[in-house]
């Protein structure tokens, strides 16, 4: 198989792990790789029990019914991937947007399969940085380093390195991850949506903006699709 359809098998093989475990599967499921990323990108994908708790509200028990399932999932997932792709996998992040119907599983592989994608839309990514390290002073502080990369026309990915509070460390070592999991991800999408100027940045409406974190090695990846 060449790159293409290792890709395309990955992205098949993810809806039918997604399909095992929750009993429905996704209506898409698009993989696309640049530099050292993988993103899936997810949509239509709630599941009956889900639909209920969400309709009551219970925002917070489906996040943590979803993150266990998720997880899971992404063990089997990994050897997949380093198998198909003949490269370890160093790491996993993921979020979801529910009103949306929609998510990402985002892939960091130990190496690079094809260059970063070349900006063709005259993308101001010092403009994008800036913003984020505005947004993240706002909810916690500036981040220590701030990287950016272009997936796609319209997928962008921020990492942010550095960005935990002496306070949440503390939660953390508590174990009191999850929780704190919860709360950072409903307070810095809001604050990325509702105070964020990335319509104008990107020159084009922002659809999702997916955040997740890796608590141990505080750094975070923002993820950004474009309409």
């Amino acid at each position: 198989m060449n790159l293409q359809e290792k890709i395309k098998y990955i992205s098949s093989y993810t809806s039918k792990l997604l399909r095992n475990k929750f009993g429905r599967g996704p209506e898409s499921c698009f993989a696309i790789t640049a530099d050292h990323f993988l993103v899936l990108n997810i949509r239509g994908f709630i599941s009956p029990m889900e639909e209920v708790l969400l309709r009551e509200r219970q925002d917070i028990q489906v996040d943590y019914a979803r993150n266990i399932v998720i997880n899971s999932i992404l063990d089997e997932l990994r050897g997949v991937i380093q198998v198909t792709l003949d490269t370890e996998v160093a790491s996993f992040l993921h979020d979801w947007n529910f009103p949306n119907n929609t998510g990402v599983i985002i892939v960091i592989l130990e190496s690079s399969l094809i260059e970063m994608e070349k900006d063709q839309q005259n993308i101001d990514f010092s403009s994008l940085e800036a913003e984020v390290s505005r947004i993240s002073y706002l909810v916690e502080k500036t981040p220590e380093e701030i990287y950016s990369y272009q997936i796609s026309p319209k997928i962008f990915i921020v990492k942010r390195v550095g960005i935990l509070v002496p306070i949440e460390k503390a939660l953390i070592e508590r174990g009191f991850r999850q929780e704190l999991h919860v709360t950072k991800d409903s307070l810095e999408k809001g604050f990325l949506h509702k105070h964020g100027r990335f319509d104008q940045i990107f020159k084009q409406q922002v659809k999702d903006i997916f955040v997740d974190w890796d608590m141990k090695e505080d750094y975070s990846l923002i993820c950004f699709i474009l309409k």
